[in-house]
């Protein structure tokens, strides 16, 4: 049983749909639990449409906290787990996987695993909420079989916060299906055609939700001051949130009408990928990003903040350029820098590093021998219940 809190657009609802679709078979059946989404989230439940798995909707779980809704998920997770009794309980995001794992504990489930695809213990919330959810984290990690990282930057940050012991984490990056972005020429030029871009201008796009911490604000201002050194270049923002009308009106107050386009979410981003020259990531935090892996493995040029587990996928600089984080000069400076000498021979190594490491055939097989493991661990004779 997979348990996320919801299937909103970005790398955790990809990675939870492929691997419930990818163990699906002669060994594994697999049940993907979700929640529900946010207000201006972008829905990606067609993510797992499209790999033929049909969600358990549990509408109390969802990303805020609320109590008594937490309660009430918690309660309606105890009840699948007792119905569906499954080997293993695989939790992704904080929410699913306090309360999933709180409800696989209680209902002695063999296995317990959580995923982290990033974690929320800085740049997100002041210093009481932090604590806490570092507090909730630690305490769950100790009733987990074993706690997932999707890079060793990541898992390394998860030391530094003690929210585990160096042998009770592992990494397992990502996999995506990125077949689809093996050949774009069939779709390249109508993203363009159809924002009445034309094919000369440079188009540099920044993939995600419009929230805080993805400092969409820094790259708005790096718009401004590469838009002056490159006048043919063209920013669009791609994705929607909480903070849409005010990037809205910052863009307007720095004079950029008609050099920044809002797209909203965009379902098929094939054909976004086809038309851009670079990809952005402005962010204070992150995992993983899926947009980055995407635009390597489409061949696009890629630009980020040094946060999160970006370095290990950039290898440090060598498959991206990397800069400060919250720097507007920095990015704009490796923006104009990108464009102007774009390095084949790096965009080459890129594409190749993302098709090869994260793909989601990969990911699958990794995680089908990590499961055979831990069931044949706890098999064993004389094996002791995990209690609470």
């Amino acid at each position: 049983m997979r348990i996320i809190a919801r299937l909103n657009i970005g790398g955790p609802a990809v990675h939870a749909a492929v691997l419930t679709a990818g163990l699906n078979d002669a060994i594994f059946k697999s049940i993907l639990v979700t929640g529900s989404i946010g207000e201006a989230e972008g829905d990606m439940a067609y993510m797992a449409e499209r790999y033929g798995v049909e969600p358990v909707y549990i509408p109390a779980l969802q990303r805020k906290i609320a109590p008594l809704q937490d309660v009430r998920a918690l309660i309606q997770l105890i009840r699948l787990i007792r119905q569906e009794k499954p080997h293993i309980v695989h939790t992704h995001t904080a929410k699913a996987g306090f309360v999933g794992r709180l409800a696989a504990v209680l209902c002695g489930a063999p296995v317990i695993l959580h995923t982290f695809h990033g974690h929320v213990f800085h740049s997100y919330f002041g210093r009481a909420k932090t604590a806490l959810f570092i507090g909730l984290e630690r305490l769950a990690a100790r009733y987990s079989d074993l706690v997932l990282t999707i890079s060793d930057r990541l898992r390394n940050e998860l030391l530094e916060y003690r929210i585990t012991t160096p042998g009770k984490i592992k990494v397992i990056p990502l996999g995506l299906p990125l077949s689809e972005l093996a050949d774009l020429e069939p779709v390249r030029g109508q993203f363009r055609a159809e924002h009445g871009i034309s094919p000369e201008q440079r188009l540099v796009g920044i993939v995600g939700r419009l929230v805080p911490v993805k400092r969409h604000d820094v790259f708005l201002d790096a718009a401004r001051i590469a838009a002056e050194a490159l006048p043919d270049s063209i920013f669009l923002v791609i994705g929607d949130g909480e903070l849409r009308e005010e990037l809205e009106a910052q863009a307007h107050g720095l004079n950029l009408e008609g050099r920044v386009i809002f797209t909203g979410w965009q379902r098929d981003l094939s054909r976004v990928y086809a038309d851009l020259d670079l990809v952005v990531i402005s962010s204070d935090n992150e995992g993983t990003p899926v947009s980055l892996i995407e635009a390597m493995a489409a061949g696009v040029p890629v630009i980020s903040t040094t946060v999160g587990g970006v370095p290990d996928l950039l290898q440090e600089g060598q498959l991206g350029r990397l800069v400060p984080p919250a720097d507007s000069q920095a990015l704009a400076k490796g923006i104009i820098t990108a464009l102007a000498e774009p390095d084949s021979e790096q965009i080459e190594k890129a594409r190749q590093a993302a098709i090869g490491t994260y793909n989601a055939a990969h990911l699958v097989e990794n995680m089908r021998s990590l499961y055979i493991r831990l069931i044949g661990q706890h098999t064993k004779p004389g094996q002791e219940k995990r209690s609470i």
